[in-house]
Formats: C-alpha cells, structure tokens, sequence
C-alpha cells in the first residue's frame, strides 16, 4: 500500500462533521447520530488509510462496539507524512499496528471542553499522551484539525500527523 494517498478536499471535513451529527442552522443540536466511529470514518472519505489499519489490525469490531471512545484520527494527508517505508511495515506487523492505532484511542468519550483542562490522558494502549492547549489543540505534536465529530459510540477529534507510542 502505497503511504501517499492523495488528501481529500475541506469538505470531507465538513461532511465528516455533518456525518457525526454537527450542529444545525439556528444552534439546535442535529438528532443523536447512528453511525459509529467506523462508519463515520469510512463516509468522510479522508481516513481510507485509517480504516485500512483498523481492518488489518482487526479492531473493527472493537470500534463498532459500545464504546464509548474518543478516537484522535489521523488523515490520508497524515499517514503520508510517515517516512518512507513506515505505513509498510506497520501493516505488515500486526502487533506493531495494533499499538499504534490504540494509542490513538482514549476510553471515554472525551470532548472538546474536557480536552482543554487536560495536559494528558491515558490511551488505551496503555501509555499517555501529552496534551498542549496553549496554542490550538495538539495531542503529541500533532495538531487538532477538527474536534467533537461525534458519533453513536464516542467522538473523533481529527489530527494532522500519525502520534506514535514509545
């Protein structure tokens, strides 16, 4: 699989967010969503990367389950920005994977309003991540593009770079 899948355009933002049951004209707050954070991910169009390293890791289910999660999502545009090669031999190792994608997982479902009074917060892959609000929202380096695109079993908060663990 090649790591430089082209990025989807700003809309894909906007309709994930549309997807994830954003607010409506006039401040009322769309009807609760039915799609989960696999569904939710798979619609935008800009996480086909990210879907196909949950696939490959067999954590759909997980994903699809109950929940609730907070999902900090990385874009097609992130996941290019491995080095050469890295994409690879993560998919290629599913242990490997496995860490990485559930350190972007944080149990709960963890809004914006709660991110900001947080320096970290513990993923379920077991480590922590750092979290940085003095300028934006970043999460290990990478930058918060989108926040609280919620779904029936937690929320996303889309990320400009792939965070690995230690």
């Amino acid at each position: 699989m090649n790591a430089r899948i082209p990025s989807i355009a700003a809309g894909c933002i906007v309709s994930l967010a549309l997807a994830g049951g954003a607010l409506l004209a006039g401040g009322k707050q769309a009807a609760a969503p039915t799609q989960d954070i696999v569904d939710v991910a798979v619609s935008a169009g800009s996480f086909q990367t990210l879907v196909t390293a949950v696939k490959a890791a067999g954590l759909v289910d997980t994903l699809k389950g109950d929940g609730p999660f907070t999902v900090f999502a990385p874009t097609d545009e992130a996941f290019a920005k491995l080095p050469k090669g890295t994409l690879d031999s993560l998919l290629a190792d599913k242990a490997a994977l496995t860490k990485v994608l559930t350190y972007h997982v944080v149990p709960g479902k963890v809004m914006a309003s709660d991110v900001v009074n947080l320096t970290s917060a513990k993923t379920v892959q077991g480590q922590s991540i750092r979290i940085d609000t003095s300028s934006g929202v970043k999460v290990d380096g990478a930058s918060v593009i989108q926040a609280d695109v919620v779904a029936s079993n937690g929320v996303i908060h889309v990320i400009d770079s792939v965070i690995l663990p230690n």
